[in-house]
């Protein structure tokens, strides 16, 4: 039974117990609601929520334990001498007739012993999802029972559907949390690991980066370069590029949007400025490599400059159209959120509009221009597809945006392509990359949100 279907069953059945509750709740007031404590409503989600919450828990639990079950029967159907195989040619081996046993594309020719062992793989994986949907038809029959049951004048459904949905978004709050404490445990974890190998002043003070570790001492670049100061100033130079182009653009669009456009106007460009926000990078890094990095070579060749195929010039000015969108839009909601009250009072004083855009209207939607210019930034630096497609790999130190660079974050995806050894300096840099990153936008935001609420005004 597909995964698909028992998830529409389940909601259909979960739909069908908050009419049943709802119903529930006339029938025991005689067709008078007035005499429940919560609203009928009510009495359907406590309901649909015994439907649902078991269920769901239950099959969330079988989701996570039916491979490994699924696994160590295929395992135990193997043949003799499978364990006296080294580790890596086991796991490939049961990968190879997993895949196999679920239609998928081998490596090569199994034996009929392993195909047998991945039948017997298939069959428990396709028992399971009936003994899992008929547990949770047990569970959600049993739920509706009980809440049906339970259902009186005097239930307090109202509390027990609050209490739940508090719940839930304790749950949620708390996984979010804890994801981002082993995000950064794991950072911090494998660089300790990193520098351990490399010193950190190499690695914060270098300035060559050839992360290139020989497998054998004897070979040539046995030792690498860690340096990342190469890196940051690639970051650090298409960055301000990006942001001489956004910020600008972005911010004389928001302040004729929010305060010379028209509604009808308005309406339509605004959604159409923010279309840029919902292209995918990958869009982009193809416009900057097949449009506007020929431009900016052919341009220069044309006037006697040098300029690479691949530039920091054309990174920045692509990644800046797509930030575009983050200035504009926050700075706009920022001005508009300023009171009418004050345009009028400087009107009344004899202002014209651009004095009171300068004057007033600036001033006071500077906060939340300013956090969305810092939010932009953070947005710049984590970018990685327009660097690799428009301004190269090479780890240049160099302030001239004609020539090739890199950044911090396609160093990482670089690192970390392929089949790679986590015990080597070379597979660790990445981490070390990484947890500078996320200290550097971290550090952004906090700095974006301290801004906003130091100068930001409270109106009535």
């Amino acid at each position: 039974m597909g995964l698909t279907i028992i998830l529409l069953a389940m909601l259909l059945l979960t739909a069908a117990g908050y009419y049943l509750g709802t119903r529930q709740a006339f029938v025991v007031t005689d067709g008078r609601p007035a005499g429940l404590h919560s609203l009928p409503s009510y009495h359907g989600l406590y309901v649909a929520s015994w439907v649902l919450i078991p269920a769901a828990l239950l099959m969330a639990v079988w989701l996570v334990l039916e491979p490994h079950v699924a696994e160590m029967r295929l395992v135990a159907n193997l043949p003799e001498g499978f364990d006296q195989r080294n580790l890596d040619e086991q796991q490939l081996l049961i990968g190879d007739i997993e895949a196999r046993a679920l239609g998928g594309i081998v490596s090569g020719e199994l034996d009929p012993a392993f195909q047998a062992a991945g039948e017997v793989y298939a069959s428990t994986l396709a028992w399971s999802r009936w003994l899992m949907a008929l547990a949770m038809a047990l569970l959600v029959a049993g739920g509706a029972f009980l809440a049906l049951r339970r259902i009186s004048p005097d239930l307090r459904a109202r509390n027990a559907v609050e209490r739940t949905a508090m719940i839930i978004m304790i749950v949620a709050s708390t996984i979010a949390i804890l994801t981002t404490i082993g995000i950064i445990l794991s950072l911090l974890f494998e660089t300790g690991r990193f520098f351990g190998k490399v010193p950190i002043t190499e690695f914060l003070f270098g300035t060559q980066w050839s992360p290139q570790i020989a497998l054998r001492a004897d070979q040539v670049g046995s030792s690498g370069a860690f340096g990342a100061i190469p890196l940051f100033a690639g970051t650090l130079l298409i960055t301000v590029i990006a942001m001489f182009v956004a910020v600008p653009i972005g911010l004389f669009s928001a302040i004729y949007m929010s305060e010379y456009a028209s509604k009808r106007l308005r309406g339509t460009a605004k959604p159409m400025l923010e279309i840029l926000a919902g292209v995918p990078t990958v869009v982009y890094g193809f416009f900057a490599a097949l449009t506007v990095a020929p431009f900016f070579r052919d341009t220069g060749e044309s006037i006697g400059l040098d300029v690479s195929s691949e530039s920091a010039l054309a990174a920045g000015i692509v990644m800046g159209i797509m930030i575009i969108p983050f200035v504009s839009s926050l700075s706009d909601d920022v001005m508009n959120a300023v009171p009418q009250s004050l345009r009028d009072g400087a009107y009344a004083l004899g202002a014209t509009k651009a004095e009171t855009v300068r004057q007033v209207i600036l001033p006071a939607a500077l906060p939340g221009i300013v956090g969305s210019v810092l939010l932009a930034i953070s947005r710049a630096v984590g970018e990685t597809m327009i660097v690799v497609m428009a301004a190269g790999l090479a780890a240049n130190l160099t302030a001239n945006p004609l020539e090739a660079v890199t950044t911090v974050t396609v160093q990482i995806v670089t690192l970390l392509v392929g089949d790679q050894e986590f015990d080597s300096a070379k597979t660790l840099a990445a981490f070390a990359l990484g947890l500078t990153l996320f200290f550097v936008t971290l550090c952004l935001n906090v700095i974006a949100l301290n801004v906003v609420r130091r100068y930001r005004e409270k109106y009535d």
